[in-house]
């Protein structure tokens, strides 16, 4: 078989140049191909542009970001520990107020005694003692001596604390009225039944009122104040003790069993009042 060869010629080949070079020509000479380059590179600068300035916007972003975190966080910190220390301020302005309170309401009550007293504050609590003792932080070189009787006021009302056992140069120990050993000399205070009030041994423990006879039991109420009767000289007159809270009859007894409310809250105790009996003030 014969092999058919597809040949061009040189003329066929010059045309073909020719006809390219013409096209070519024309097309630069229009100025087609020079606008398709410019929007062609126009399109792939600004995108490239595009892309770069949003790259930066991010970068530019986060970091503006983490320095903005930043500040509101140390900022944060500030405000925090501005707080604490207004607190702390307001806790020491209620306190102070509070103490500048029960100074008060203890001066005024204590210009009204037609007695010496020495005002002190209790240091030291000491239940497992021979008495379950109050330690206050004035002593003889106060004028404090032995046996003289200790009131307090708090809350508006005033009340027995005790009397002082022991006196130090600087300090002195009070005997509770809840101690055991502790008796006071007491009467009702409406119907002027007279009895021993009694200590239990602790200062949430109720006191008892003793030799309270039954004839008095129809005129006894829960809540009647039981005061000092001042007999024996051991405390001033008509300084409450407590209040009834239970009355129990007993059948092999004359007398009635009393339980009594302290009128002072001796866990929140802070200030006694010390009475010098034998100097009176005019």
């Amino acid at each position: 078989m014969k092999k058919t060869l597809f040949k061009l010629k040189i003329p066929e080949i010059v045309l073909i140049i020719l006809v390219l070079i013409s096209g070519t020509m024309l097309g630069f000479s229009s100025g087609g191909f020079v606008i398709n380059f410019q929007v062609v590179g126009f399109a792939v600068i600004s995108t490239f542009q595009k892309g770069c300035n949003a790259v930066a916007d991010t970068v530019f972003g986060t970091f503006t970001a983490l320095k903005d975190i930043k500040n509101l966080q140390s900022e944060y910190e500030k405000l925090n520990e501005k707080l604490k220390d207004y607190e702390y301020l307001q806790r020491n302005n209620a306190e102070i107020r509070r103490e500048n309170e029960l100074l008060r309401e203890q001066l005024d009550f204590t210009t009204s005694l037609h007695y010496k007293n020495i005002a002190a504050q209790i240091i030291g609590r000491d239940p497992n003692s021979l008495y379950s003792g109050l330690t206050i932080n004035k002593g003889a070189r106060n004028g404090i001596k032995k046996d003289m009787p200790v009131i307090a006021i708090q809350d508006g009302n005033i009340g027995i604390v005790g009397k002082i056992i022991k006196v130090g140069i600087g300090t002195s120990m009070i005997m509770p009225v809840y101690d055991l050993k502790c008796n006071i000399s007491a009467r009702v205070q409406n119907t002027r039944d007279i009895g021993i009030v009694s200590g239990k041994g602790a200062a949430e423990a109720k006191l008892s009122l003793n030799y309270i006879r039954k004839r008095s039991l129809d005129e006894l109420h829960y809540g009647d104040i039981i005061v000092t009767s001042g007999e024996n000289g051991n405390y001033m007159r008509d300084i409450p003790i407590g209040t009834i809270s239970e009355i129990r009859v007993l059948d092999y007894d004359n007398a009635l069993e009393i339980s009594l409310d302290s009128i002072l809250d001796f866990s929140r105790l802070e200030n006694v009042i010390v009475v010098d009996q034998l100097t009176e003030i005019e």
